[in-house]
C-alpha cells in the first residue's frame, strides 16, 4: 500500500474537519476526493504530506489502534527531521500554482532539481522530460505572468512531476480553469498516472 489510514482525525486547532478517516490507496490506484468547501480535503491532502502534523502516538496508549502511513513513513512517529525525505517522494500541485514569478517555467523546475538533489547532469535532461510530458517544451523560458492559468497549471504539473514522484497529490488542480482546459488538465493527469 502507498497509503493506509485507519481511525484518523484531522484537527485544526481544536476544530477536528475529518474525523475517523480509513482508506487505502495502492499503485495504481487515481482517485478524486470532493466534497463541499471546508470538508478538509486540502487539510487531509497536507497531512499526507507531512505540512499538517496528525496527533502523535504515544508509547502508553496500548489501545491507539489508529494507522497512517505513506510509503512505509509512520505519519504518527514520523520525526520534523524526516519530512524531507518523504516529500521527495511525493509530488504536490497545489492551488494557487505555487511559482517563483521572479523566474521561468525552465528556472522553476532547475530550482527544485537542485532542491531535491538531482545531480547537475541529469537536469536539463528531466527538466526536458517533464516539459514535453505536459505539453509545455515550448514554454520553458516564459514567465509565470506570461502564461495563461492552464499553462501556468501544466508548469506546476511539471514541477511536482520533476522529481519523478511515487505518489502525486493535486490539490483542486482545476480551480478557476475554464471547462476546456479543466478537462485538459484532468486527461493529462490520467496520462501521467497510467505511465
Amino acid at each position: 500500500m502507498l497509503i493506509e489510514l485507519k481511525g484518523i482525525n484531522i484537527c485544526h486547532d481544536d476544530l477536528c474537519v475529518v474525523e475517523s478517516a480509513d482508506f487505502r490507496v495502492g499503485a495504481g490506484d487515481f482517485i478524486y476526493i470532493v466534497g463541499p468547501v471546508g470538508a478538509g480535503k486540502s487539510s487531509l491532502l497536507k497531512s499526507l504530506y507531512g505540512e499538517l502534523p496528525l496527533p502523535p502516538k504515544k508509547k502508553k496508549d496500548v489501545g491507539d489502534t489508529r494507522h497512517a502511513e505513506v510509503l512505509g513513513y509512520d505519519l504518527l512517529r514520523l520525526k520534523r527531521k524526516h519530512l524531507p525525505d518523504l516529500r521527495r517522494r511525493l509530488g504536490v500541485v497545489f492551488q494557487d500554482f505555487q511559482l517563483l514569478r521572479d523566474r521561468t517555467v525552465y528556472d522553476n523546475l532547475y530550482f527544485v532539481l537542485k532542491a531535491t538533489g538531482k545531480p547537475r547532469k541529469e537536469r536539463d535532461a528531466r527538466i526536458s522530460e517533464v516539459l514535453q510530458l505536459v505539453g509545455m517544451e515550448d514554454k520553458a523560458h516564459k514567465f509565470p505572468h506570461e502564461l495563461s492559468g492552464g499553462m501556468r497549471q501544466r508548469a506546476v504539473l511539471a514541477i511536482a512531476l520533476a522529481g519523478n514522484p511515487q505518489i502525486l497529490f493535486a490539490d483542486e488542480p482545476t480551480t478557476a480553469l475554464d471547462v476546456t482546459v479543466q478537462a485538459q488538465i484532468l486527461d493529462l493527469l490520467r496520462d501521467v498516472q497510467q505511465k
